[in-house]
């Protein structure tokens, strides 16, 4: 019986929903929750008439023209049909009536309600009633079998009772089923059905099976499984021919079963899984109607092929096994008919679930001999001898046939593997994020953070409002929507507008450019004939579209066409910001209810690149994606049907981290919230709260709400789970910081610092917490996460707690911290250098090619040209600028003398690059390298070591011109200290100790280790006082590594009076001044003290740090 499962339609509100025919089938008639009732001419019908019956409708009957509905109001109604006219009131109860049905004749209606009674009534004078008592809990629902003598009714109380109509008593009764309080509360509506035209059988839905009751001695005789079924059969149903009988479960699950052989011949199941609480077999037996909790209708087609049973086969095989081979081909003429009939049916249906029932496998059995022997037969009449051969052939094929035709059940074509996987999901269309469905006459076309476009199109008016939330940017305008534009965008600088295509005009895109300084103001391109928009968004100065021909076209804001590439699937939505774009589009075939989308990030900036590859974008299970942007800082965002935020985190490698569930405030199931915006400062996610629906009304004007975040992290009401979210969601919501600072714009620096001082709060106080728990390791952790500073805190708070173990752990924490720090520093100033000294290089290569110039004393004009830098040097440079330069490559001559330059403070700079005199020693210091003459230690670049090597001698001075200044004064400083290697140590104490010679480097020399740099900076009173008892800590402690040496150091210094502490401050001090210092006894200590050294820098960062953050550390009172 293979059948196809047509796609769901929207009927009724979420909620309990039920199902029926008209007596000729033409209609189907529905209800739900919210009140109203639905006439249906077919699947396909874009607008059934309604009629609104109360404010809930739980069930729905229909028979000869009389429409009967039970109502939340406690009555069951009666309405005229088709027309829908009231008919009066048929009966009352004390609470809800659960559920109603007619007779076979239509001359009754029974109903059960949650007070416990069953009603019947006649439906010409409803004043003749039997009320039927018993039931100790509400009834579920009523069944009256075809020959009016008996009623079956189900309850909560985990009973099913069979009545005597006449005698109003109890005939029979179950306890199959699982007692509850209410129907509400009930695992299953356990809807009943007696067998058609006979009235043999009762069918009850029992738990995962079906159980049928004989009438006549009211006893079990069989029951009805598959192994599909996982969860409680909600809903049963015989078919007109009383054959087969059909179900419905909580899971989704649609299944259909041969009595008489008590077998599954059909399974489908529900493309979102949803439960089937309502089901209807046509009067033809041609199809099944069935109706979700969700309030969708879906259709079952093709069921009539399989009208015929099983056992009629069965029979008919039995029967003609033994006849002549005419009478065989008659018996399968029909069969080959259905059979191309199925055929038919399984190539409409894409998503169809291939099961072979019963008539399949004997129809497949019986192929060859009813389709080639046939087939040649039908060639062989033409000759006179074919008869005899002919019957000689099929006189064996019939009994084998007929034997795998006779015991269906146990053939072996029925235990044949058959395909019970994943059936694939409908693919979501195309929308666009921020906007109302299109079928809606008024509906919002886009609802964003700069304004709302509103369309119109009723028999009054087809046009197109676009309002600004700040009227500063643009005034309100009003647009008459000649063309149709279905879709629409809105930035600060344009509105852009789209339509689909009909067979004589092509898709267009209308932009009005507002923004535009020149009188025209809106352009418009016409698509490719046969190439429609599906998609569109606005961005900083360019318009992408993406259209039917899985393209992406892209423009710029004024209209010129510029780059286009091809998607991977059918767009799903685009949304873009700044120079970010952003598409969703089908990667694949989803299965079981779940989209598979893909998504890519491109920034069309300056340096154009894809961010996001195609990567799979999450969504919960059997949801689909409802919204997908930006936040007003530029990161992705997406929003899925079940509410679900999520946001792209750019420090984890561009994954979705969910922020949000919309579900969690909403007050019950049919409310949703529809989203306008999301802001990460301050955290707030805008939305509108739609109350009964998914979308908003554009009449009156929706109030937008503010929804929080919340990470879904474990124990959030503990304050460690509290703690961790709010952390962890700072972090995230501050990712934007780098990510602006990146790209080139400006951000908050304060909010910034701010952010992250909350940050490290939140740390301390999770420290301080896993500290009174005594989770030591826990704290280490902790810290760390914490910057070097905070570290230091907590060695003071893991102090005063008296844990010395915690503490010594957290002194080697700020060390290594430290370490890095200064690892970080120096690999971004070799960066740097690297960059400037390639710069250099490339500079010196333009004086050589213009060294003719120089010497004529042309060169003040052009250097001003090439070189504006110069100006903001000091004026003692605009004098030498006159001067003519020398050629730094001519053999012999030497370098003029110059005056050696002054030292200054750190905030004056003097030129760097200026050449002193070749017999003047410099003044300055190896403390301050900011006043030393930057090519004294400089190493040039191993780009082109041949030009440099061949040219240069190390008795000449090359005037390099300078470099653009920094901002950071780190970045020179280091410059200024970079020197050559080990190898070349006697050319670096003839640059200290005055020579103001350039020394050109070999080509291959690499710069100097961290070590020797560290040797230049200034000592501490600590490091002085290290150097002097170095020895004497080697001498009682011998097998000390030098890590060791600068902690019992640093035990001992502490313990020193404050007053000697600061006499070695002095002295440190004192020694590093340049007028006490020598050079030849720094360059003798260079080799003894350097690991001293870099102990000592690793432990100056947290010594400078820790004042600055002093008042973090206890300041929450």
């Amino acid at each position: 019986m293979p059948c196809e499962r047509k796609p769901m339609r929207y009927g009724h509100s979420e909620g309990h929903t039920d199902v029926c025919f008209d007596d000729e089938g033409k209609c189907i008639v529905t209800c739900g929750s919210d009140g109203d009732v639905r006439i249906w001419e077919s699947l396909d019908d874009d607008d059934p008439k309604s009629i609104n019956v109360g404010e809930k409708v739980y069930s729905v009957a229909l028979k000869n023209g009389k429409l009967v509905t039970a109502v939340s109001n406690n009555t069951v109604q009666i309405h005229t049909f088709p027309d829908g006219d009231p008919d009066g009131i048929l009966t009352r109860f004390t609470t809800n009536a659960n559920h109603v049905t007619f007779n076979a004749s239509g001359s009754r209606v029974a109903a059960g309600s949650s007070d416990f009674l069953v009603k019947i009534v006649e439906v010409a004078d409803s004043s003749q009633q039997k009320t039927l008592r018993g039931h100790d809990a509400p009834v579920l629902s009523v069944a009256l079998d075809p020959s009016d003598e008996f009623l079956a009714s189900s309850s909560c109380d985990g009973s099913v009772t069979v009545w005597s109509i006449e005698s109003q008593a109890q005939v029979a009764q179950w306890k199959v089923l699982q007692k509850s309080s209410d129907v509400s509360n009930a695992k299953s509506l356990c809807r009943l059905a007696w067998q058609p035209r006979s009235g043999k059988l009762l069918a009850v839905p029992v738990d995962l099976t079906i159980q049928l009751y004989d009438k006549n001695t009211w006893t079990h005789v069989s029951t009805l499984s598959d192994d599909l079924i996982t969860q409680v059969v909600n809903v049963v149903v015989w078919s007109p021919c009383g054959k087969f009988l059909a179900a419905g479960t909580v899971g989704g699950n649609l299944l259909i079963w041969d009595v008489e052989a008590k077998l599954c011949i059909e399974r489908q199941k529900h493309e979102k899984g949803f439960t089937v609480c309502g089901m209807a077999w046509h009067p033809s037996g041609g199809r099944i109607a069935y109706t979700d909790t969700e309030g969708c209708l879906g259709l079952l087609e093709g069921v009539s092929s399989s009208s015929p049973s099983s056992s009629s086969a069965i029979q008919n095989t039995k029967a003609t096994a033994a006849k002549e081979t005419n009478d065989y081909d008659d018996l399968f003429d029909e069969d080959d008919d259905r059979m191309l009939d199925e055929g038919m049916s399984d190539s409409r249906s894409p998503v169809k679930k291939p099961i072979m029932d019963d008539d399949d496998d004997d129809d497949d059995d019986l192929m060859p001999a009813t389709g080639r022997p046939r087939n040649r037969g039908s060639f062989l009449d033409d000759d006179d001898n074919s008869q005899d051969p002919g019957s000689v052939k099929l006189d064996g094929l019939p009994e084998e046939d007929g034997s795998s035709a006779i015991h269906p059940a146990v053939a072996p074509a029925v235990a044949r593997p058959v395909y019970e996987g994943p059936m694939p999901t409908q693919p979501q269309r195309a929308f666009q994020p921020g906007s109302t469905p299109v079928h809606l006459m008024h509906r919002f076309m886009m609802w964003n953070s700069v304004g709302i476009i509103r369309g119109y199109n009723d028999d009054q008016d087809n046009a197109i409002d676009v309002e600004f939330h700040d009227t500063a940017v643009h005034h309100a305008m009003h647009l008459t929507n000649t063309l149709g534009h279905t879709m629409a965008d809105l930035s600060q600088e344009a509105v852009l507008l789209a339509c689909e295509g009909t067979d004589e005009l092509a898709s267009k895109i209308q932009c009005l450019h507002f923004s535009c300084w020149d009188t025209h103001k809106d352009w418009m391109v016409d698509l490719p004939k046969g190439e429609d928009v599906r998609a569109l968004c606005l961005g900083q100065g360019w318009v992408a579209v993406a259209t039917s021909a899985l393209m992406v076209r892209l423009f710029s804001i004024g209209g010129v066409q510029k780059e286009i590439f091809s998607l991977p699937g059918a767009v799903v939505c685009m949304a873009g910001h700044g120079e970010q774009l952003l598409i969703v589009y089908h990667r694949g075939t989803g299965f079981d209810g779940d989209q598979a989308l893909g998504v890519q990030l491109l920034h069309l900036g300056r340096k154009r690149r894809q961010v996001i590859h195609g990567e799979p974008l999450p969504l919960s299970r059997k949801s689909y994606l409802a919204w997908m942007g930006f936040t007003a800082e530029g990161t992705p965002c997406c929003i899925d049907s079940e509410g679900v935020v999520r946001m792209l985190n750019r420090t984890l490698g561009n994954t979705w981290t969910p922020v949000c569930n919309t579900r969690d405030a909403c007050k019950s199931k049919s409310d949703h919230y529809w989203v306008v915006g999301v802001h990460e400062n301050p955290q707030q996610l805008r939305c509108i709260p739609c109350k009964g629906s998914r979308f908003p009304p554009t009449l009156p004007r929706p109030a937008v709400a503010v929804l929080p975040f919340n990470l879904p992290y474990c124990q959030t009401t503990t304050e460690k789970g509290q703690m961790e979210e709010q952390y962890w969601r700072s972090m995230l919501f501050h990712n934007h910081y780098g990510f602006l600072s990146s790209s080139g714009y400006e951000i908050d620096s304060e909010g910034q610092s701010q952010a992250e001082k909350e940050q490290q709060e939140l740390l301390m106080k999770m420290f301080a917490l896993s500290c009174k728990l005594e989770r030591e390791f826990r704290c280490v952790e902790l810290a760390e996460l914490m910057t070097h500073s905070v570290v230091t805190l907590a060695i003071r708070y893991a102090s005063r707690s008296r844990r010395m173990a915690l503490a010594q752990r957290l002194s080697e924490l700020a060390l290594e911290k430290a370490n890095q720090l200064q690892e970080e520093e120096q690999e971004e100033d070799e960066m740097a250098y690297q960059s400037h000294t390639s710069r250099e290089y490339r500079g010196s290569n333009q004086m050589s090619s213009r060294q003719a110039q120089v010497e004529n004393g042309c060169e003040e004009e052009e250097e001003e040209e090439v070189y504006p830098q110069e100006e903001q040097m000091d004026a003692e440079e605009s004098t030498e600028t006159r001067k003519p330069r020398l050629n730094p490559f001519i053999k012999g001559g030497k370098s003029p003398e110059r005056p050696s330059p002054k030292p200054v403070s750190k905030e004056g700079r003097v030129n760097p690059f200026k050449v002193s005199g070749a017999g003047k020693s410099s003044s300055s210091p190896a403390g301050q390298p900011r006043t030393t003459n930057v090519l004294d230690s400089m190493t040039m670049s191993s780009r082109k070591p041949a030009t440099l090597s061949g040219t240069s001698k190390p008795g000449k001075a090359p005037v390099l011109k300078p470099l653009a200044p920094k901002s950071k004064s780190k970045t020179q400083a280091t410059l200024l200290q970079m020197s050559a290697s080990k190898g070349n140590s006697k050319k670096q104490e003839d640059c200290q100790s005055g020579a103001e010679k350039v020394k050109l480097a070999p080509a291959a020399t690499p710069p100097v280790s961290a070590e020797n740099i560290e040797n230049r900076k200034p000592k501490t009173g600590f490091q002085l006082w290290l150097e002097e008892n170095r020895k004497s800590i080697l001498a009682d402690n011998p097998d000390f590594e030098e890590m060791d040496v600068i902690k019992e150091g640093m035990g001992r210094f502490r313990t020193l009076s404050a007053e000697e502490r600061l006499n070695w401050t002095e002295r440190a001090k004192g020694d590093s001044d340049p007028k006490k210092r020598k050079r030849e006894d720094e360059a003798g200590q260079v080799d003894e003290h350097m690991e001293s050294d870099e102990g000592s820098a690793k432990k100056k960062k947290p010594l400078d740090t820790s004042a600055k953050l002093s008042a973090f550390a206890f300041n929450k009172e």
